[in-house]
């Protein structure tokens, strides 16, 4: 459990009681959640790819099949006592695609996991919220609105979520509360991807941790009336509110940051970058061949 002061650890406790299913239950944002839920009282289940092998905790579930998500989230509820008062939504995954090529396989699962996944499991929760007027709480990413070179189906996704959630408050604010949470960079597995690639993302944005994005979940699910719209840090704050109020500014600040990247050779001799270097008039030497 995160350092907490008195006030907030007041606030928190009024998750006592309560009931909550988290996808991505086995990753790094929900597993921590799902424990600090758990520390305050709350009763969860969580539904994953990847099943808890040491319980019942977490529920397999793969969030991209219809079939899958229409039995496994009436079992969910049926488990928590027939009840959901909250659903955390972490599922993702970011490939590392070249957003001028056709989108492939990577795309489509992304768009598939990301953005339909959350509808899919939203709409299938969706009598149980209503009965007990909960809350949705999804997470996107600042990368929704400030565009970095070959994270293109993650910022499409995440953009794409942040205007279901807003479209889902729209059409059912009255009964149900949705906040969206926008986390920056954290070094969790989903960087896997562009790291095998030779296109990571490290270094090129200020880092935050793990409990930074739980705890402002967490706190979402527990305040009487969250915002809608949470950044997890004070800088994360500040990067929402500026690429939100001046989106040209920030196109062209990205734009000037790809150049630079693509000048200095930080992806090396990356295929997927070969494209971005040739735009840039870059040439990459090969990497030496090894024996």
């Amino acid at each position: 459990m995160p350092d907490a002061t008195p006030r907030s650890l007041r606030t928190l406790r009024t998750l006592d009681g309560r009931t909550a299913i988290v996808t991505g239950a086995a990753g790094a944002f929900g597993s921590a959640t799902v424990q600090v839920l758990r520390h305050l009282g709350v009763r969860v289940v969580g539904i994953d790819r990847k099943p808890d092998t040491a319980g019942d905790s977490v529920l397999a579930c793969d969030i991209t099949d219809d079939e899958q998500v229409r039995a496994v989230v009436p079992e969910a509820i049926e488990r928590l006592g027939g009840r959901l008062d909250r659903l955390i939504h972490y599922a993702g995954i970011g490939p590392a695609v070249d957003v001028g090529a056709a989108p492939d396989s990577h795309v489509h699962e992304v768009l598939e996991v990301n953005l339909l996944g959350a509808w899919r499991v939203t709409a299938a929760a969706m009598p149980a919220l209503l009965r007990q007027r909960g809350r949705v709480i999804i997470t996107a990413s600042l990368l929704a609105g400030l565009p970095l070179p070959f994270a293109g189906a993650y910022t499409v996704s995440k953009r794409a979520l942040t205007a279901y959630a807003d479209t889902l408050r729209a059409e059912y604010g009255t009964h149900i509360g949705v906040t969206t949470v926008y986390p920056g960079y954290v070094d969790t597995p989903i960087h896997d991807s562009s790291r095998a690639a030779g296109v990571c993302l490290d270094g090129l944005v200020p880092a935050e941790r793990v409990r930074d994005t739980v705890m402002t979940a967490v706190r979402a699910a527990a305040v009487a009336r969250p915002r809608r719209d949470l950044a997890s840090t004070d800088l994360g704050t500040a990067v929402l509110r500026f690429t939100r109020s001046w989106p040209g500014a920030t196109d062209r600040l990205a734009a000037v940051q790809i150049a630079d990247l693509a000048r200095s050779g930080h992806f090396g001799d990356a295929e997927i970058a070969r494209g971005l270097h040739e735009r840039h008039g870059v040439t990459v030497a090969a990497s030496p061949a090894t024996t």
